[in-house]
């Protein structure tokens, strides 16, 4: 069998399926239509998320037989029509939970004890103890929407902490000793810190929003380190202006490009609301790298070896 590699992962990838037999050929800088060309000739695909593996690639790829995603997500892969064609679809997010999980906690961490903040004034030459006064984790309520690999790996992480923690999803007997699974009206009557661990699907793109935010009983804290296009970016800064939002720790960005790879390349301008959001000092940014860990890059590849290996060797 043939893998085309459109993108750069851990080497232990292509080493241990050049072990079991496979052929690897790598097009990390190819273009999208000179791949298309020669799909045809390959039966799995490697990507990341350097661009989107839609209809017309498909159409195109007369022999394939899987696409592994080396990631969570497959909102790059129009996954109903790969399924109609047969094709396997493989991705990753046992590799990176654990990674996605810690972040998310230290995200938490970092918001309640003004360590970003209290860092920068020192070097700035100020001694600004009561300024930095921080909150304590325990006591609190913590609400995830979405409990699947990554929300599960979160609450995991919760364990040492004296809190509650609820869990929201639209698939029903999810909750296990690490969070109990509520309706929403109970999330939004609990909820002290709101934790993002969504797919981008049609129902999560903007779920975010000032009708969503207002449906809280008490100003909440609020976690993204899903996918950025699931918040409204304009209503999380007005919500954070209106103290309904004390505060928010986003690893991804609504205006992120769909290969995640840079936000900062358009020449146009920054919107005024990403503008806003960067000057918030209870806002707490990282570049999508929740799940970006030494240990996550090498889990990820090697969860893709050990799926394509389990269908066909």
């Amino acid at each position: 069998m043939k893998i085309l590699h459109l993108d750069t992962n851990h080497p232990l990838l292509i080493n241990e399926l050049k072990e079991i037999g496979f052929q690897n050929d790598e097009a990390y800088t190819v273009d999208k239509s000179e791949i298309e060309d020669r799909i045809e000739n390959y039966d799995g695909i490697i990507i990341r998320s350097r661009f989107a593996i839609d209809k017309p690639f498909l159409d195109k790829a007369k022999s394939l037989k899987f696409i592994g995603r080396v990631g969570a997500g497959l909102e790059n892969i129009d996954i109903e029509y790969a399924k109609q064609l047969g094709i396997k679809l493989y991705n990753a997010p046992e590799g990176n939970r654990n990674a996605v999980g810690e972040h998310a906690l230290g995200m938490i961490l970092s918001l309640f004890n003004k360590l970003n903040n209290g860092n920068q004034s020192i070097r700035n030459g100020q001694w600004l103890r009561e300024a930095h006064r921080g909150i304590e984790l325990d006591g609190k309520t913590v609400g995830i929407i979405g409990y699947g690999n990554m929300g599960r790996a979160f609450a995991k992480k919760l364990r040492g902490f004296a809190v509650e923690v609820i869990c929201y999803d639209i698939k029903e007997d999810v909750e296990n000793s690490d969070a109990t699974q509520v309706e929403l009206n109970e999330l939004f009557e609990k909820t002290d810190i709101l934790c993002l661990h969504t797919p981008e699907t049609k129902d999560t793109i903007g779920m975010i929003n000032t009708e969503f935010i207002n449906k809280f009983k008490r100003p909440f804290w609020l976690i993204n380190t899903a996918r950025g296009k699931s918040v409204v970016t304009a209503d999380v800064v007005e919500a954070i202006d209106n103290k309904k939002i004390l505060g928010a720790g986003l690893d991804v960005l609504e205006y992120e490009k769909s290969s995640f790879e840079n936000l900062f390349t358009s020449k146009q301008e920054i919107p005024d609301a990403l503008a806003r959001l960067l000057k918030m000092d209870n806002v707490l940014l990282s570049p999508h790298v929740a799940g970006w860990t030494v240990e996550s890059k090498e889990k990820l590849a090697q969860t893709i070896v050990d799926k394509i290996k389990s269908e066909f060797c």
